[in-house]
């Protein structure tokens, strides 16, 4: 499943974009969109933990679904709360190694073996990157996903 995590100014520039792209934003090359690709990196688990994680809790994610293509199996996308966005935001430099290291434990993320500590250091990275930049724009994210 692919999963890309892009931000936009509300919840109708989101769909939007989505549906002009016929396709995610990362998906669809030369796409005017800044997003992350994170195959496999699904907003409410997986990304819950990483969340859970930064913040010392239990890492809950709240989305709500906007749009799903034709079917209940088509493309999605969903919102996600903007306490996750300064969350991710405020990861620092300093924090992503030691996140990596345990987000990478989970058992969702190391289907043969544990990863390598600095294995999810540049996805981290680049989801703090994206949430910052939503951020400053005063901006929100969302992820669109292949089903």
């Amino acid at each position: 499943m692919l999963f890309d995590y892009f931000r936009a100014a509300d919840d109708t520039a989101a769909v939007q974009l989505v549906q002009d792209l016929d396709g995610g934003p990362v998906v669809v090359p030369g796409s005017p969109a800044d997003a992350v690709d994170l195959q496999m990196i699904d907003p409410v688990l997986i990304l819950g933990y990483l969340v859970g994680f930064a913040r010392g809790d239990e890492g809950t994610v709240d989305f709500a679904l906007l749009w799903r293509s034709a079917g209940d199996r088509g493309p999605s996308v969903v919102s996600l709360d903007d306490a996750t966005r300064d969350t991710l935001a405020a990861i620092t430099e300093d924090e992503m190694l030691a996140l990596s290291a345990r987000w990478g434990q989970v058992e969702e993320l190391n289907w043969d073996e544990p990863l390598a500590d600095d294995e999810m250091v540049t996805t981290i990275e680049a989801l703090s990157g994206l949430a910052q930049r939503a951020q400053a724009a005063d901006e929100h994210l969302y992820c669109w996903s292949s089903h």
